[in-house]
């Protein structure tokens, strides 16, 4: 299996603090750590984990921080030879902050991220596709519109996106708040649709009826960052090798659950021998 990416690099900087800050409010007593990030890296390096082989295009700034950005997608062997490095940008870099529970609050300088053209994009896109939205969004859809497999939108952070592109994808994967930002626009295209429900698991409908549903296993949560995207990873990975309804979000939630239970976003993602054996043993 061969997943083409079509997504942000960052680099992420993470504060880990006794609380999340309020509006105004200035918390200290954190610690600082620097880790690869961006949704689109994060998804490719997941399914890489998982079993697929991954391509990835984006792109980089002409700086230091390029090299740390890449350097889990380097080790993980995920094609990077369609990564394009930008000279007047710089890489994209993510702030966050983490509490002890492992929620978490983000701010993305999005960089070279947003510099990614459709005139980056191949004129045919061979295989399944992942997208998601923190690249400009009409070189999501042009990369959508170019795909001639299996296509999967992970719509986050939710922008507004064209019908076109809803009704094209054949998977679709929200969390609840963004489920909530386009409403019953997700199930006009016909195709599976996603939404991770936090602690709780996550739910899949086809054509507005719920299909399956999973819990989420309990674990000790420590930085929810990334376990969304070893979610969109796994859920692609699974329905990919033709895992029925249920047993595809058993496999993604238990993908989540344990990136959350480790500091960072790519550093925290499971390879699929963990993901089975957490499955097996529980």
């Amino acid at each position: 299996m061969r997943i083409t990416v079509v997504g942000s690099i960052n680099l992420d900087f993470v504060a880990s603090a006794p609380h999340l800050p309020r509006p105004g409010e200035t918390v200290t007593g954190a610690t600082l750590a620097r880790h690869p990030g961006g949704k689109g890296a994060n998804q490719a390096l997941a399914a890489q984990r998982l079993g697929a082989k991954v391509c990835l295009i984006g792109r980089v700034g002409d700086d230091a921080m390029a090299d740390e950005a890449t350097a889990l997608l380097e080790a993980g062997r995920v094609d990077l030879s369609e990564v394009d490095t930008d000279r007047d940008a710089p890489t994209g870099v993510a702030l966050i902050a983490v509490d002890p529970s492992g929620e978490n609050q983000i701010v993305v300088a999005a960089g070279a991220n947003h510099r990614v053209t459709p005139e980056q994009l191949p004129a045919r896109i061979e295989g399944p596709l992942i997208v998601q939205l923190e690249l400009p969004v009409e070189t999501v859809e042009a990369a959508v519109g170019r795909a001639t497999d299996f296509v999967c939108v992970n719509l986050a952070p939710a922008a507004p996106v064209s019908d076109q592109l809803l009704r094209r994808a054949d998977l679709i994967v929200v969390n609840e708040t963004e489920a909530a930002f386009y409403g019953e626009a997700l199930h006009q295209g016909g195709g599976r649709v996603v939404t991770t429900l936090g602690p709780q698991g996550a739910v899949m409908h086809r054509n507005g009826g719920e299909v399956a549903r999973a819990g989420a296993p309990t674990v000790l949560a420590v930085d929810a960052t990334g376990a969304g995207d070893a979610f969109v990873g796994a859920i692609c990975v699974a329905l990919l090798e033709g895992m029925e309804p249920e047993a595809a979000l058993v496999f993604a939630c238990t993908a989540g659950a344990i990136a959350a239970t480790r500091p960072g976003a790519q550093p925290s993602l499971p390879t699929r021998d963990e993901v089975t054996l957490f499955i097996t043993a529980t």
